[in-house]
């Protein structure tokens, strides 16, 4: 793409003090637009090296999502864009996992893209070219045979993706990428394995290797850009081929 492709643009990333969310702030900054890194870790957002505005949000919480909404409109001047990249991921087998860590794994991952969209929506509709990009996941399609609540969260925002492009159409367009496994801090927390063990996810994937934060923060850049202008529904697999049979 060429610099500039999102020259005035006004939008916010969240989860944005690390791995896919970090790596689309810092892309989109770097492409000309005005950026509101969202994050619960306020010391990932102090340390991200990036130039754009930091608001530190538990985005489960209704009120502290639209105060932060607010803020960052205020100071950005108004709002084109949403890109709800926060999310945690889950391993635990399906016997294993707690009501607590299922409520906490659907509240982050489908709820909080939830709130934010809506907080976000009174603002968006105001922008002459408005698109919200929602992070899921490969997993959201094809389970991988562990983490149910991870991949039941996922599939939730894929239907939530569609939903809200039928219902804001006119007015915003919403979209998804489905991302597979991304090299980042969060899958090394994930997985305490030896090169063996990620050997084994590499041939799950045609392109036989994992993806990077920066190969799906493109594909995110590309659907929030007006290059995508007649782009709205969607669920772009950026996978490696996971998914594709």
């Amino acid at each position: 793409m060429e610099t500039g492709v999102l020259s005035g643009r006004r939008i916010i990333v969240t989860g944005a003090a690390s791995g896919i969310g970090l790596a689309t702030a810092s892309l989109f900054e770097a492409n000309g637009a005005q950026v509101a890194r969202f994050d619960r870790d306020a010391k990932g957002l102090e340390i991200d090296g990036g130039r754009g505005l930091r608001f530190v949000m538990d985005q489960t919480d209704q009120t502290a999502v639209r105060r932060a909404i607010s803020l960052a409109v205020s100071d950005l001047g108004g709002l084109d864009g949403l890109v709800n990249a926060a999310g945690i991921a889950d391993v635990s087998a399906m016997e294993d996992v707690t009501l607590e860590r299922w409520n906490q794994v659907l509240a982050i991952n489908l709820t909080g893209p939830f709130l934010l969209s809506q907080a976000a929506y009174p603002y968006l509709k105001q922008s002459k070219s408005a698109a919200i990009v929602n992070i899921a996941s490969a997993s959201g399609i094809l389970p991988s045979g562990a983490g149910t609540a991870y991949a039941t969260s996922k599939a939730g925002v894929l239907m939530m993706t569609k939903s809200m492009a039928a219902e804001w159409g006119p007015d915003i367009r919403i979209n998804a990428v489905c991302p597979g496994t991304v090299d980042t801090n969060m899958l090394n927390g994930l997985f305490d394995r030896d090169d063996a063990f990620y050997d084994r996810i590499k041939k799950t994937y045609a392109l036989q290797r994992m993806g990077k934060a920066e190969e799906i923060a493109q594909a995110v850049m590309f659907l929030i850009s007006d290059q995508a202008s007649f782009v709205t529904g969607i669920s772009l697999a950026v996978d490696g081929g996971r998914t594709f049979h």
